[in-house]
This record gives C-alpha cells, structure tokens and sequence, in this order.
C-alpha cells in the first residue's frame, strides 16, 4: 500500500470517527442520558470523554447485535496490549475505534524559548547541545477490544467497593476535606439546609469556606462535599460558567456523579438538569461541542481528584498489569492524519 492511499484511508477513518462522535452526542443530548453517560465515564475514566462516548456507542451496537456477551465493557485495550497480558482477539471480533494522539519530536538549544522548538523529521538527529521533547501534534484511528472480545488466561479482578445504604467509602469524606484544605478553604458542618439558605452545601469564594448540611446521611454529605470541591476546581467567583444558567452547577455535580460511581456508590438520586437546556445555555454557542467540553472539563477534574485519594476505588477501565506504553492500534496500515498542534490544544489535549 503506497503513502499516499495510506493517508488517504486514515483520512476517511478519521472523518467516519468524528462522524460517529458527532452522533453520539447528538443522541445523548436527544435522550437525556448525561448521568448514564457520566457513571459510564467513571467506569472508563482513563480514557477522554470523547473516547469514552466512542466505546460506549459501539459495545451498545456491538451487544445489540448479540455479538458481545454484556451490555456493558469492563476492561478495554489495544491488540498488542492484549497480547503482551497473554490473550488474542477473538476471530470475528471487531475492534471499537476510538481517537489516539500522534505524537512526534521537537527539538531547541534554549527550550525556555517556546518559539525556539523545531519539529525534527522521522530519522533527523538533534544537533549538539539541543534539548528533544516529544509533543502531539494530532489524531489517527485506532482499535480497542473489551475483555469479553478475547481469549486467554483469567486477568486479575480488582476489589470492588460495597457499601450499605446511606452509608459512605472508608475515608472518602477525610480524602476530600483534605483536598478542600489543600485548596486553602476552611470546612465547617451546618445544622440544617435552612442555614444554607435551603442548599446542601455552600462554597464561599471570598471568604475560601465550605459548609455542608450535617442531618443527612454520610453518602449525601460526601456527594455533597465532592460537589463542593468540583466548584472549587473548576470555578470562582467570577468564572464565565457560573454567568450562564445551571453550566456551573451541571459541572459541580458531574464531578460529584464521577467521584461517588468510581467508589461503587449509589447515584440513581443525582440530578443534573436536562442537557439540552444547558448544552445550549451560551449565546451562540455549539450544543455538540459544549457537551464535549463540559464532559473532558469534568473527567479531568474528577480524576485529578480520585488520583489524589487513597480510597478503594472501582477500575478506570484498563485491564490490571497493563502497560499503557504499548500500542492501541487494531492494524498495521492505520496511518495518522496531520491536526496542527494548536487545533489540538484547542480541542483538548485528552485523546487516548
């Protein structure tokens, strides 16, 4: 196969890929299923919400068809990653496409001037005393199969958390109320939602302080507090989300949602407005991509967060043992499409 039919297939690949993503949001906009899609996130959080959105629709597809066991994945990887864990593909499985970051290296002499870095060519070395870095500078297709695809040993099952009604993870609430005083905020339990003015919780930007209803159970107070460090992270006084109606708050609580389903807790009484009010709550704004902003916004707040917690916490979706520097590609000929580096940047930098 010559380069350039190559590119070209990789070219069609991508334009089919951003295609089936496009759709994809647009069902979950028509049908409402932002939680759904959310829990599923947390299940797979390793992986960009526009991936995640991506395996989500093509296992559904793939289950409807009868051609995979369970409606929902558990682990997923690439074809060399799942051999590398001692198990193959089975024949007739089709992989799920996702988007993978094309990476190449830059090269400078003096690497804190960032106009200074040049892109060095596939075999060119560096030039004595230049400093080399690697950068994505795009997108190419690749494949990821979920477990139930393959055939091979037994792969090791984490623990999975088990709660009791009403009652939180062992140390869930002390994890978070640290991060919340690592952010410089003070904590303080108030007696009822009456003293909060009827809200559950309250973060008081200039005076750096969050208050959290004490008469409910401890899965709410905990929900409650995540909530209250996702507007930490991701707002202030004077964010642009909390100018536009219910934005600031679907994030708040899509941090919420994200943290407690990593930790196996209940999230059927999680309410988050209907998406296509706030999807479409900026002037002249895109409903498409304010989804995919808001779902990659969220995710990256809610892992920094999970990452920073010495909690038990559910599988992020990568097989135990596996090792993420192994290729995620489904065939020899998927060659990659140039994005300039500054569209990418753009569209977030969340790809594998």
């Amino acid at each position: 196969m010559s380069d350039q039919m190559i590119r070209s297939d990789s070219e069609a690949k991508l334009r089919e890929l951003h295609e089936r993503l496009v759709r994809s949001v647009e069902a979950l906009i028509a049908s409402d299923d932002w939680k759904r899609a959310l829990e599923f996130t947390a299940h797979f959080r390793s992986r960009s919400f526009n991936n995640t959105l991506l395996i989500w629709a093509q296992h559904s597809a793939a289950f409807e068809a009868g051609t995979v066991p369970d409606p929902m994945p558990t682990h997923v990887a690439g074809f060399q990653q799942w051999h590398k864990l001692g198990r193959t593909v089975r024949a007739g499985q089709h992989g799920y496409m996702i988007f993978a970051p094309r990476t190449a290296r830059f090269a400078s002499s003096t690497p804190l001037d960032t106009a200074s870095w040049r892109r060095l060519d596939a075999r060119e070395r560096p030039r004595p005393g230049e400093v080399v870095r690697s950068g994505v500078v795009g997108t190419r297709p690749a494949y990821v199969w979920d477990v139930s695809q393959t055939d091979g040993p037994p792969i090791a099952e984490l623990p999975r958390p088990q709660l009791l009604q009403g009652a939180a993870p062992e140390g869930l609430w002390e994890g978070i109320a640290s991060l919340i005083d690592r952010e410089g905020f003070s904590l303080t339990l108030a007696p009822s939602a009456a003293s909060l003015g009827g809200a559950n919780g309250q973060t008081d930007f200039a005076r750096r302080h969050v208050a959290v209803r004490e008469d409910m159970d401890e899965s709410a107070r905990v929900k409650t507090l995540a909530h209250e460090l996702g507007h930490i992270r991701l707002h202030g006084p004077d964010h642009e989300a909390l100018a536009h109606r219910g934005i600031g708050e679907v994030e708040a609580e899509s941090v919420a949602l994200i943290v407690a389903a990593a930790h196996g807790m209940d999230t059927r009484d999680y309410t988050v407005p209907y998406v296509a009010g706030w999807a479409s709550a900026v002037p002249g704004s895109d409903a498409v991509a304010m989804v995919q902003q808001t779902g990659e916004r969220v995710r990256r707040a809610a892992v920094a967060i999970l990452d920073a917690l010495p909690t038990e916490q559910v599988s992020a979706g990568d097989p135990p043992g596996l090792d993420r520097s192994a290729p995620v590609t489904g065939s020899p000929h998927v060659a990659a499409s140039w994005i300039d580096a500054h569209r990418v940047i753009q569209q977030g930098r969340g790809l594998s």
